[in-house]
Parts: C-alpha cells; structure tokens; sequence
C-alpha cells in the first residue's frame, strides 16, 4: 500500500503551477504598456513642436521700429524713356536708284559728312542741255548790245531796192517784147493744134478701115486734147500781158517795199533797250535752269544734317528709293529711306500734374535702368512741356534732361528708365517706416506698440515719402515704437478709403508731398 503525499506550497499560499501561469501573463502585457507610454512621448513632443513653440516664436518676433527723425532729400519720381535729342530718315529728295551707301549701322558721321551718293546719270544730259541753252541766250544778248553790222543794213538796203525795182515794174506793165512773146507762143500751140486734129483724123480713118488699133487712136485724141490745152492757156496769158498789172499786185509790191523800208530803218536805229532788257530776262531764265540742274545733282549726295549715330539701314546699293518726311518713324519703309540717324540720347519722363511744379530747367535728376542695376546716372532738366498730356484720364507733363554721365553710352534708345528729381530735402523730419502706415477709419494712422506690445492705433497727419520712411507732421511724439508685424491672428485689417487699400496710404506717391 503506498502512501500519497501531498504538493508543496510556497509562501504566497498559491501552488507553483498557479504562480508561473500569473507571471506568464504579467510578462505578456508589459511590452504594450511601454509601446503606449512612448507613443504619448512621441506626440507630446510633437505637438510642443507644432503647436506651442510656434506660438512663442511668433510672440517674440514681433517686429517693432523707434520713431526717429531723419533729414529727407524730396525727389519726385517718374517714369521715363530714353530718345534721342532728335532722329529723322535720310532720304533723297528725288526718286532713284542708290548708287552706293558709305555708311553702316552703328557708325558715327560728322555734320557734313558723305552718306551715300544717288544715280545722276540721267541729270548729266540735262545739265550739259542747260549750259547750252544759257551759251546761246548769253550770245544774243552780246549781239544786241553790240547792234547791227554795216553787212546786215547793206542786205536790208538790197532787199529794200529789189522791191522797189518789182513795184515799178508792176506800175509801167508789160513791154512790147513780152506781149510779141506771148502771141508767138499762142501761134506755136495753134500750129500743134492743127496738127493734132489732122492726125486724129487720119488715124480715125485707118482705125475704121482696121488698118490701126483703138489704142493708137486715143493716143491721137489724146495729143489733140493736149494741143488744144496749150492753145488756150497762150491766150490767157497773151491775154495777162496786154492787161497789164493788176491793182491788188501793185498794192502788194507796195507793202513789200513799205516793210523792207522798216527793216532797213531798224537796223540803222540799232537794238531797243527793250529788247535788250528782254534778252537779259532770258539769259537769267536759262541760268536758273542750269543752278536747278546743278542743284538735282548736288542733291544725288546725301550728307549727315548732325553729329548722329546710323541706327538703322533700310536700302542696298540699287535699290530703287523714293523720298520721304522728316516726320517718318525710325522704322520708316524701305522704299521711302535709306538710313536712319539718330544724334545724342536724352531721357523723356512724364511728370504728375501735381509734381510739375517742382521742376524747374537745370535741376539734378538721378536715372536708373533696369539694363544696369546699381548704377546710377546723372541729368540735368533741359525743357519742360508747355502742354499737358492726357493718357487714361491720367494728367501729366513730359519732362526732358540732358544725360551728363553717360560717356560709356550704356543708356540706349528705348529703355526705360526711372527718374528721381531732386527738388530739395527735408530737414530733421520725423518719420516712420511706410510700411507701417495704415488707413483706417477714414484716417491715416500707424499702429503704436503699448503694454505687452500690444497694437494701438494711433492716427497721424502724413507728409513726404522718400524711399522706404514716410514723414509724420502730427500725432506722434518721437518716443515711441510703431509695429511692422503683429501676432498671429492679431493683425487689425486696414479700411479703403477711395480707393486706396491698405499700405497705399502715404507710400503712394515717392517723394510727392
């Protein structure tokens, strides 16, 4: 028989079995308890990251600026445009082919100096035409001055007497001789008529009896016709002769001896002043016509009106080029010019209505270019528009200043450029950032740092903007400090008023007070 003994017990009261099987359970539970305790870590830390620093950071980054005071140099700026003093299109002033072009585009002429020449070849025959022409008037001025020659009164004095020996042969009328003459002439065509006739009739005969041809007989006809043509015009004319001269033919050799007379008494009175007055018009005439001439041809060189830099070409060598204004644009057609000049640059900026009175003629004004950051060049006003200039309801006044150094030419033609006028400067003003003005409330103000810099509004009378500080007349004291920034969620919002929204208020307009 055995005898059983029963199992032991440890000090808890709890049999070993029991007691390993709790603590395998405690063991399984203490890795998810540090798991959730470092997951809290993590998240903690996180947010004091997000959430809490940031806020603290941005308390103690506000941003605050004194109130000082500062001397202000006023300036009034504007806009502008670097052009040229003057730039026009060098055309001919006649239509023609360019023969050849001397010049390149960014070369440097001289006033007077040779561009290009034009064609003239067809000016060459008119120009010799002229001095002809001028030649001959010139030669019959001298022979009026000079009068007439003894040979040409001798000539007159021949002509005169052959009329006089025809009018007196007219008035006594014909000669026996001629009479006699004319009736032996009248005999001679009778005889050839009666032969005439006694050949058509025999040959009459001999056609009937077919002894001749028809043509043969028509021949005979036609010499009786004739024969008797001849027999009628020796009686008129032997008819002429026993008449005697007519009246009207007397009357006529009169007339030419009358004119014959004039001539001759012309030539002995010599030239008329008229005449020779007349003779002088004409040779002035034709000496007119060779300077227009010469002129045209002068006209075929082109030169350079001024000092001017070529900026553009618009025609080769052979191009056909017709003339053009001086108003054309710089980049004028190619068929109306041939180059384009342009002299020293200036700077063209249009002035508010409200600044124009500030300018005045010599004053200083600094240029600056996009093209060249950094530098700044200097000018002096050198004319002031007359005239305002409306552009989208907007007034100003152009304004035009002579660059002073720019001897490198680094301001082109057609940049824009700003300028700063300087019209004088504010002494020991008191100003504050421009940021830090504000509308609000119908007012200009800027907002004052208080207890815990917390933002007061505090309203000011503004004056001129210089750059980056605006000029306070009134409502500050000069001690305190504005803000620039504000904490999150703590930024006042600005009102509009007409139109201007918040940080346009006294920053607007540089250096217009």
């Amino acid at each position: 028989m055995t005898l059983e003994t029963s199992k032991p017990v440890d000090s808890t009261g709890f049999l070993p079995e029991i007691r390993d099987r709790k603590k395998k359970r405690r063991i399984v539970w203490l890795p998810w308890l540090l798991v959730l305790g470092l997951l809290s870590g993590i998240g903690y830390v996180i947010y004091r990251q997000v959430v809490i620093v940031p806020a603290q950071e941005a308390r103690s980054k506000i941003l605050t600026q004194p109130v000082e005071r500062k001397t202000l140099p006023v300036k009034v700026s504007a806009n502008g445009t670097i052009k040229p003093e003057r730039s026009i299109n060098i055309s001919p002033k006649q239509s023609g082919v360019l023969k050849s072009l001397l010049v390149k585009e960014g070369d440097t002429v001289k006033q007077g100096q040779i561009i290009a020449y034009m064609d003239d070849s067809n000016l060459l025959g008119q120009l010799t035409q002229a001095k002809g022409q001028l030649a001959q008037q010139e030669s019959n001025l001298q022979k009026l001055i000079a009068g007439n020659r003894p040979q040409d009164i001798a000539s007159a004095q021949a002509s005169l007497d052959e009329a006089e020996a025809n009018l007196q042969k007219a008035i006594v009328g014909n000669r026996p001789q001629d009479i006699g003459q004319a009736q032996a002439r009248l005999q001679q065509a009778t005889a050839s008529l009666t032969k005439a006739e006694d050949n058509l009739r025999r040959n009459t005969l001999l056609y009937n009896s077919g002894a001749i041809s028809l043509q043969v007989l028509n021949q005979s006809r036609a010499d009786r016709d004739s024969a008797r043509g001849q027999v009628t015009e020796a009686q008129q004319a032997l008819a002429l002769q026993k008449a005697g001269s007519r009246a009207e033919d007397i009357d006529s050799l009169r007339a030419v001896v009358r004119q014959r007379q004039q001539t001759l008494s012309l030539l002995k009175a010599g030239t008329r002043e008229e005449d020779i007055s007349a003779a002088r018009a004409q040779v002035n005439s034709a000496r007119g016509s060779l300077q227009t001439i010469q002129t045209q041809i002068n006209d075929t060189i082109l030169r350079a009106p001024f000092e001017a830099v070529v900026t553009q070409k618009y025609a080769d060598p052979g191009a056909f080029v017709t003339p053009t204004t001086s108003g054309s644009a710089v980049s004028s057609a190619t068929s109306s010019s041939i180059v384009s000049l342009a002299s020293t640059n200036q700077l063209v900026a249009n002035v508010a209505e409200v600044n124009v009175s500030k300018i005045s003629l010599g004053q200083k004004v600094l240029i600056t270019a996009d093209a060249h950051p950094g530098k700044v060049f200097e000018g002096r006003v050198s004319q002031i528009a007359a005239q305002a200039t409306v552009e989208q309801n907007v007034t100003s006044f152009q304004v035009k200043a002579d660059i002073v150094s720019d001897n490198k030419n680094l301001l082109r033609s057609g940049m824009n450029v700003t300028a700063d006028f300087q019209v004088g400067q504010l002494e020991n003003a008191l100003v504050v950032p421009t940021a830090a003005v504000v509308r609000r409330q119908r007012s200009t103000g800027v907002f004052v740092a208080g207890k815990d810099n917390q933002p007061i509004f505090t309203q000011i009378e503004t004056g001129v903007t210089v750059n980056n500080f605006t000029e306070v007349k009134s409502g500050l004291k000069g001690n305190e400090r504005v803000l620039l920034s504000f904490p999150p969620g703590s930024r006042p919002q600005s009102t509009p008023r007409g139109g201007v929204f918040p940080g346009a208020g006294a920053g607007s307009r540089r250096g217009a007070p």
